[in-house]
């Protein structure tokens, strides 16, 4: 089992506005139909990023914060509705690619409470696995007890599902070649006892970001692996053509940044 998030800043153009990368996205598809095909018992989760399309709408109505206000609760479905234009684009690149992909949307079935998931439907992703088909999952709004609504990330519904499904390995494909230090080298392995030691080095994300940059990203992963000892993460590039394939096929040798225990 392998949870593979294709980063908001890959697959679109965080500077612009609803900008999608369709060069990239069609060979990422190309890519992961490549890895199902010498894999054929590969169990694979997707999901995807906002990018320049949730995050632009959620920023203008500071959705993560809370919603409230009649205009508040606007915002919250503009959000949703961008989201679902995205995915709408990666999984119609997957299905041209010859993936059986399906999408699942996070807030028909996770709820939350004061911004942090306390309840998500794995049964249906479960399915999905069972009968063949590669779920599509994605960053969304979700309700919430005690604000109203807020956004889940794509990593935090892969958290509230990994509980469920056991992946062996989350794999992180953004466009940068792993988690970078001050001089820009790649950091081959961070665990909770360097982190304190990297952390100045990290930033945050480029263009615009409300579920925050790279630091927020490593710190949530950190709490994954400690949730959960039998699980690998790492974050590579998905900008090089052949890395998502070949880190689909032997994760264990793939480059970038390996997050553990």
């Amino acid at each position: 089992m392998i949870f593979l998030k294709l980063g908001g800043s890959l697959i679109t153009d965080k500077t612009g506005v609803e900008a999608v990368r369709e060069d990239v996205l069609a060979r990422v598809a190309a890519e992961i139909a490549a890895a199902r095909r010498e894999n054929p018992g590969l169990r694979l989760v997707v999901g995807h990023g906002g990018g320049s399309f949730g995050h632009v709408a959620a920023a203008q109505y500071g959705t993560r914060q809370g919603v409230e206000t009649a205009e508040q609760w606007l915002g919250f479905a503009e959000v949703h509705a961008a989201m679902v234009r995205l995915n709408r684009l990666v999984t119609e690149a997957m299905l041209l690619a010859g993936i059986p992909a399906l999408s699942l949307q996070p807030s028909a079935s996770a709820l939350c409470k004061n911004g942090r998931i306390v309840a998500i439907a794995a049964q249906p992703v479960l399915a999905a696995l069972d009968a063949g088909l590669v779920p599509v999952i994605y960053g969304d709004v979700a309700f919430d007890a005690e604000i109203g609504g807020t956004i889940i990330s794509t990593e935090e519904v892969m958290m509230a599902l990994a509980d469920a499904l056991n992946p062996s390995w989350l794999l992180l494909a953004g466009e940068v070649p792993g988690v970078l230090d001050e001089a820009g080298c790649v950091i081959p392995m961070i665990t909770a006892d360097n982190f304190v030691d990297i952390q100045s080095a990290l930033g945050g994300s480029r263009g615009t970001d409300v579920t925050g940059g790279m630091t927020s990203k490593v710190k949530s992963m950190l709490a994954l692996v400690a949730q959960q000892p039998a699980l690998s993460i790492r974050i590579l590039s998905g900008l090089e053509a052949g890395l998502i394939g070949a880190a689909l096929g032997m994760p264990e040798s793939a480059g970038g940044t390996r997050i553990s225990q």
